[in-house]
Parts: C-alpha cells; structure tokens; sequence
C-alpha cells in the first residue's frame, strides 16, 4: 500500500485527536495554542472530553486482545520504520511547528526536540525484531518431575501514557517507540501546553502508515482529569508518566486502586560537580551552557554548581560570563539556546524561586528578571544565584527554568554529600582530571546519569531514570523497553 503525504500538518483551525485509527474533533471543543515566545495565539487544539478519553482506551484494549499485534513481531518493527520514515518527510513543517508552540530554540530541533526521537524509532523496531522473545533455562527436576522450562516475554497490554511539555517529541517517542515495539497498544495524553507535538503525528499516523487502527490513540486537552482518569482505568495494564514528582505520586495513588503497573520519570536537581584539578574555566562555562539550553526546562540538567571553596570567586564570574554573553533569544535564531519558558505560569512561577532567593539570602550575580529587550514572550534571563545553602529551598527544589545555583564544597567526599543531600537523583556531571579520584566520585552519586569531563550520556540505548524521587524504572534502551513487557515462565514435562 502506497501512502502518499499530506499537503500539509499545519491544522488551518484545530487539530484532531487520534482516536480507534480516525481523526475526530474533541468533544470539549477547541482551546488555543500559544506561541511562547511571542504570546501570541497560532491555532486551536481538539479539547478531549472524559467520553473521549474512555473511547481512546476502549479501542487500545479492542486492538490488543483481538488483533496480532502483539505477537506479529516484523509487523511491529515494519510500522515503527514505516513512522520514522513518514515522519521524516515532514521534518521541515515539525520542526517550524514545534520551534512556534514549544519555544523550542532552532538547533535543538536538529536533535532531542525533533530529529533525534523521530531517528529513534528505528532502534526500537530494530529491538522488536532482535529481542530474545523465548529463552531456555534448561532442564531440571523439581519434586522428582523432569522438566524443561521456558521463559517468555510478552506485552504487557494497554499503555496509558501521559508526557510533559518541555521536550514533547522525545518523551512522547521514548513511550511511543518501546510500547509499540513490545506489543502493547497506547493511549498517549499529550501536554495541554504542546498538543500538537501530538497530534500532528497523530494526523501522520492515520492518513500516512499502515498501523493498525487502535493500536496508538492521540488525546489533547486542558483537563487535567483526564490524567486521573487514564491512570486509575481498570482496561489499562500499565501507566507511563513523566513529569512533577509531585503529580507523579498522584499517578501512582491513583494506578493502586487496580494495582497498576507505573513507570515514573519525574524530577531532578542534579549537581555539576568541579573537583580542584579540572579546568575551571571550561567547567562552569559548560555549567552554564546546560542550565540555559531551552530555558533550563529540562528535568536531568544540572542546576547546582559545587564548586571547590578556595575557587568561588573565579567559579563565579567564569560562570556569570558564559551566561550573560548568551542570554535569552528568539527560539528562531541559529544561535539561541534559551528561549522562552513555555508560559506565563511557569514564568511566574520561576520569577517567584528568584524572590525567593533573595529572601533567603542569596545575591544574584547575573540575571533575576525579564529580558529588558523582550517586550512580549515568556523569556527570563540566565541567572546565577550565590550564597545560598545547599538546605534552602531554591537550591532543593525543581525551578525549570535557566536558573543556576552555585554552592562550595570543601573536597571530593564533600561534594559527593551536597550532590546526594537532595530528594531527587535523577542526572548530573563530574569534572575532573584524576581518574581515580573522578571514578570514585561516580561511584558515589546517587543518580541514574552522569556526565563526566564533557561525556553525553543522552543516547536511543542508554536507560535514563532516576533513584529517589526522581522516579521508579527506565526509559529508553533495552531497560526501557522491558519496561513494557510481562515475563511468563513455562515448564513442559520432559
């Protein structure tokens, strides 16, 4: 079957959810998209009522227990390379559609805010067709009964699946691609604040490929109940969230009630750890560079900077430098890395951690406010914060936003317990020239990533999570993709 491509993904209204294979307006109506960088209104997104969301899970469930999708395994990996593909045809009008309703700078899009999770569900259709389905423990003879045992994988059922809007594209393919690829069938609810990094691909989905209707179901809307509502449905085997530590603990209360299996990937407060022999210049200049990338909206960029004591005041103004040269800027030019945040709420909501931190003492050594050359977009400047403890608020909590706290520490063992003396551990860096002494610090951080000396972790085969409070399990690789498979143990008399 040929498909060919439609004229065009812009919605000249509102776009659709994705709903047993058709496209259908929300029940609710239309609510409007916003442009965070120029707070101007671009377009209108379906507003999915709790009837929507209910017909959304019924034809998941319809889709697993009456078809062969999950256990047509080339049928799988067929449809993930058929997606990337198609996906990648409009590649040009994504990338202006999530720079306009993301705020989502340029070069970014050329990898994890586009390119990159579109690439990456072909390493997931690769795993569908690679993955060791059935395995042999051998023989034995347990109660005197010769037997030989059998270890299958298999889908774990319906995905209901619920992702922020600080990188859409990525989280949304990080559940879409290892769901798909293991069998399940899923009920995606996108972000209010980014509903058409959803439902554009939705709109691919059923006029493009060949996946079968029901197997992925796109709902947009601004209800929050809905989320409630996914997680708390009893045809749903599996619940996969990203987002708040705080919201993520109601999704797991809610996914009990049916004993509900959850995937969590929620908060982080990572550490930027410089040891007294690495070059402090270039450390705090990449400190600065991470903490600016896309405003800060990022759960595993680090947003403390531990510092050796003796090199504070050097720490510093390398780090103010790097900040103040880059700035905030349209999303749209080539060499933006901080853009807008993604809305007024968050922009208040960040402007208030700033009070804050001069409440609790802190200096603001750059930035602390609006762009004076911004008049309209949702932009906070780059800020750097010193004279904090590690104990304040502003320094233990999840700001989101391009906002960098700087504390000392007295030497490697100090810097391993500023960096684990927080709730969350979810990524973080270490530079340093000593391999021992860097190895030893990796060793105690408590976290799922580390970068170390400049090292990207971020890859399709790297599992990403966290300890603590930043989540149970993984995503991405082959850890993340077993997230969504049952074992079943099989033993047939010899």
């Amino acid at each position: 079957m040929t498909l060919e491509p439609s004229q065009s993904l812009r919605p000249s209204d509102s776009s659709d959810l994705l709903i047993g294979g058709k496209l259908v307006p929300g029940s609710g109506g239309s609510y409007d998209v916003i442009n965070p960088a120029t707070e101007e209104v671009i377009g209108g997104a379906a507003e999915a009522t709790s009837a929507d969301l209910d017909a959304a899970i019924a034809a998941a469930r319809t889709a697993f227990d009456t078809t062969d999708w999950s256990s047509n395994h080339a049928k799988r990996a067929a449809a993930l390379r058929q997606l990337s593909a198609k996906l990648t045809e409009h590649l040009d009008e994504l990338r202006e559609l999530t720079i306009a309703e993301v705020g989502a700078p340029r070069v970014l899009t050329n990898g994890p805010q586009l390119a990159g999770p579109i690439a990456d569900l072909n390493y997931f259709a690769d795993l569908a067709e690679s993955y060791e389905w059935k395995s042999s423990l051998g023989q034995a003879s347990p109660m005197g009964i010769a037997s030989d045992r059998v270890i299958r994988k298999e889908a774990v059922g319906v995905v209901g699946a619920i992702t922020p809007w600080n990188f859409p594209h990525q989280i949304n393919f990080a559940k879409i691609g290892p769901a798909l690829a293991a069998g399940a069938t899923i009920v995606l609810k996108a972000a209010p604040d980014t509903p058409w990094c959803a439902a554009l691909v939705g709109k691919v989905i059923a006029e493009e490929t060949d996946i079968p209707p029901g197997v992925i179901n796109i709902i947009t809307g601004t209800d929050h109940q809905l989320g409630a509502q996914l997680s708390a449905d009893p045809r749903v085997d599996m619940v996969s969230f990203t987002g708040s530590t705080a919201t993520g603990k109601k999704v797991m209360a809610a996914a009990a009630e049916n004993l509900t299996r959850v995937f969590l990937e929620l908060g982080g407060k990572s550490a930027f750890i410089v040891l007294d022999d690495a070059d402090l210049n270039t450390a705090c200049s990449m400190a600065a560079i991470n903490v600016i990338t896309h405003a800060g909206q990022g759960c595993a960029i680090p947003t403390r900077l531990l510092v050796p004591r003796e090199k504070l005041q050097a720490a510093i103004d390398a780090t103010r430098g790097t900040m103040g040269a880059l700035g905030a800027n349209d999303p749209n030019e080539p060499g933006t890395m901080c853009g807008p945040l993604i809305s007024q709420r968050q922009r208040a909501r960040v402007e208030d951690y700033l009070k804050l931190a001069v409440e609790e003492g802190g200096t603001i050594e750059c930035g602390g406010g609006r762009p004076a050359d911004r008049k309209r977009g949702y932009f906070i400047e780059p800020t750097l914060i010193s004279g904090l403890p590690n104990s304040s608020r502003v320094a233990q909590e999840e700001i989101f936003g391009p906002v960098l706290v700087i504390i000392p520490h007295d030497g490697d063992d100090d810097a391993i317990a500023i960096a684990n003396d927080s709730p969350y551990g979810l990524s973080g860096a270490v530079w340093g020239t000593d391999p021992d002494r860097v190895e030893k610090v990796v060793a105690g951080v408590r976290t799922g990533t580390l970068g170390v000396n400049g090292g990207i972790w971020y890859s399709a085969d790297v599992p990403f999570g966290g300890y603590k409070a930043s989540g149970i399990g993984r995503e991405m690789g082959v850890a993340g993709f077993e997230e969504y498979l049952e074992t079943k143990a099989v033993a047939y008399k010899a």
